[in-house]
């Protein structure tokens, strides 16, 4: 279960590039109840500066979740961005480079809410690092409208757990899919025991990562009470369900969704924990 406790190695920030910051802060409004704050509204930031820097806050329940800003990369897709959480930026860096990744953007201040950078695996996989100034992440996880799950697919499993084991030191554990359908990997953060688990990561063909024009790519899950009606909410609110809704054992019932910009994301009605 992901916590806000946030320790090394652990999810505890995501943010959503999209070409259009108010229709992809209607959609998400619609689909999962979230309330959109625009930083211009933060003490001190004039109108003029929120045009500049077109992005904000998700909030459920008056608690932030996530974030909103402009997709400004030439040729980058609209997607989610996980951050995981780091004592240090630069030493995740350094780790990065070693074990054959690529840094994005390279480690920045970001006044004293803390310090980030943005990476990509060996194979092109996107992800993040946030070193906690004053802001350690969101507020709420693992609850209706807020993250549950990371997940990675990927065209090299065992290249992914060497990378990310280097960086992060997680721990991973291996379960067989359904039906004999592969491999689910289990990703937990160094040190601590299964049940705080926090992600996956899958092997997929390459053919089945177009999304992403064949490199690996994570994804969010989020928590909702009724997996069913949010999937109702994507379509009726311009998006797309690729997959399910699908009960999956053990885990709930859940839905592989595209918002319209065709970013990826999962909406997950967990199973009731069983009795005793």
């Amino acid at each position: 279960m992901i916590t806000t406790d946030f320790v090394p190695g652990s999810p505890c920030w995501l943010d959503l590039g999209a070409p259009d910051v108010p229709a992809a802060a209607a959609f998400y409004g619609g689909v999962l109840g979230w309330e959109y704050e625009s930083m211009g509204e933060e003490e001190g930031v004039g109108e003029g500066a929120a045009e500049d820097m077109e992005g904000g806050m998700f909030r459920s329940d008056g608690k932030i979740v996530a974030g909103l800003g402009k997709l400004t990369e030439e040729g980058a897709r609209s997607a989610w961005m996980i951050y995981y959480s780091v004592a240090d930026a630069d030493a995740a860096t350094r780790a990065v480079e070693e074990a054959g990744g690529t840094v994005r953007v390279a480690p920045m201040d970001l006044g004293e809410w803390g310090r980030m950078a943005q990476y990509s695996d060996p194979l092109g996989g996107q992800f993040a690092v946030w070193q906690p100034g004053s802001n350690k992440g969101v507020e709420q996880v693992d609850a209706p409208g807020s993250l549950s799950w990371t997940e990675l697919y990927t065209s090299d499993a065992a290249a992914a757990k060497q990378f990310y084991g280097s960086v992060f030191g997680w721990q991973f554990s291996d379960m067989p899919m359904p039906g004999g359908e592969g491999t689910y990997t289990i990703i937990t953060p160094a040190g601590l025991p299964e049940e705080r688990m926090h992600g996956g990561l899958m092997q997929v063909a390459e053919a089945d990562l177009a999304l992403a024009h064949g490199r690996p790519y994570w994804h969010p899950v989020f928590a909702v009470a009724d997996c069913d009606t949010a999937a109702a909410r994507v379509t009726a609110s311009g998006g797309n369900v690729q997959m399910g809704p699908d009960d999956a054992e053990g885990v709930g019932r859940l839905a592989v969704c595209l918002d319209p910009s065709k970013a990826d994301f999962v909406v997950l009605a967990p199973s009731a924990p069983s009795a005793g």
